[in-house]
């Protein structure tokens, strides 16, 4: 009887959440670890269907770096990067077209659905969703002179976003599953980093909540203990002193833009825990850490 007693005190606790974000859309960056084990591709997919059931509305965002990589190595296409990010001429933009919307993003509607919700596989030019432009890269190589820049091919950035398709399948009660593949003014398509897209998408749905999916356990301090929450002044702190660096800074920056085009909150968390979404959302504590503007 103790045991069924904690187990009705743990969903007492989720109530409060729960009564706060219902009918409130959450748009989660999947990718990583969490994409790639098997046990962590089952939890996502059960804690993306319990939240559809008790009536958030989530939307995914999903990357898929590695399987691009892996397509393209046994095709024999070489991969190269820049500052992160994969150089993509018209070979490689059919391969990362082919992966993220034929492959990647199906299996993740699959096995949502396997577990009893009700996905939908879109990309960015299903409905004109991302409307994209050509990513303007530069790099200073000479000091006290004008940037170069650096062409990567066809990576785009986020011009627009239409919101109507998303929003139809929400109503519906129908959980969207969007590639970032965006579509240019020519008809043109560009591959645009996933967390860049789940930003883009959380601010033009005005989200509750953009949740980032990583490899990390959040943003730490100088002595590598998880900070649990962040404000924008302690982001440029932290960033200036060089605490924030690498890879974690433009997603911490992404969430911080995300937050300024008006979504309530901002969370980075860690995706290698099972049932990592529904610790951060519905406990005190959360797996991650989360960021406000003030």
């Amino acid at each position: 009887m103790k045991k069924l007693i904690e187990k009705a005190n743990v969903l007492m606790e989720a109530l409060p959440y729960i009564r706060r974000f219902y009918q409130k859309t959450f748009v989660i960056k999947y990718g990583g670890n969490a994409m790639k084990d098997a046990k962590l591709k089952e939890c996502f997919a059960k804690d993306v269907v319990l939240l559809n059931y008790i009536g958030i509305r989530p939307v995914i965002v999903h990357g898929g770096g590695p399987q691009i990589g892996k397509v393209l190595d046994q095709m024999g296409i070489k991969s190269s990067f820049v500052d992160g990010l994969r150089v993509t001429d018209g070979k490689t933009m059919d391969v990362v077209e082919m992966v993220l919307v034929g492959k990647v993003n199906k299996e993740i509607v699959s096995l949502i659905n396997h577990y009893g919700g009700n996905a939908v596989g879109v990309s960015g030019k299903d409905g004109s969703l991302i409307n994209a432009k050509k990513l303007k890269l530069t790099r200073q190589t000479i000091p006290h002179h004008p940037p170069e820049i650096v062409d990567i091919g066809m990576v785009g950035d986020v011009e627009a976003i239409d919101t109507q398709l998303v929003k139809s399948l929400e109503a519906e009660r129908f959980i969207p599953v969007i590639a970032p593949v965006g579509v240019g003014k020519e008809g043109e398509t560009y591959n645009i980093n996933a967390d860049t897209v789940a930003g883009a998408m959380a601010a033009a749905l005005q989200a509750e909540k953009l949740i980032l999916m990583t490899d990390v356990e959040g943003v730490k301090d100088k002595h590598d203990r998880l900070i649990s929450t962040l404000n924008a002044k302690e982001v440029k702190r932290l960033s200036s002193s060089k605490i924030i660096k690498g890879g974690m800074l433009p997603k911490v920056n992404c969430c911080l833009n995300a937050l300024k085009d008006g979504v309530e909150k901002a969370h980075i968390i860690d995706g290698r825990v099972e049932h990592a979404l529904l610790l951060e959302v519905f406990t005190s504590a959360g797996v991650g850490t989360e960021i406000v503007l003030s």
